[in-house]
């Protein structure tokens, strides 16, 4: 098993790539196409919903880097991208370039999550 050490900045740099990369800095421009599709955002609201939701990854980055409540952290990265993919596949599927493999990633991702949390509370 690699340190948990390692295991954490592997998690906090996916959503610090995320949240500062395509989000904050916007690196990713069609992630904003993406959010506008969600009707109750829209083009008024995308914008600031994707500066939101780069500040909370970017959180999340440093929560898990803490070690604080590892189990509460994975629990929150679970329930975030499963929203996430969720509203991404039922209004934006046309514009996302392959569901399926957005979901199988994230899905390993949230295992290496649980990972985390599990080795820390050893």
């Amino acid at each position: 098993m690699p340190p948990l050490i390692l295991i954490r900045l592997s998690i906090a740099a996916v959503w610090l790539y995320e949240g500062l990369w395509c989000k904050l800095l916007g690196r990713m421009p069609h992630q904003n196409a993406v959010v506008e599709s969600v009707p109750f955002f829209g083009e008024r609201f995308a914008s600031l919903f994707l500066t939101a939701l780069g500040v909370v990854e970017c959180s999340l980055a440093l929560w898990v880097l803490s070690g604080w409540e590892p189990y509460l952290a994975a629990l929150a990265q679970t329930v975030l991208l499963v929203t996430l993919n969720t509203n991404g596949i039922i209004f934006a599927r046309r514009l996302i370039h392959d569901p399926a493999g957005m979901v199988i990633k994230n899905v390993a991702f949230l295992v290496l999550a649980w990972v985390a949390a599990a080795q820390a509370g050893q």
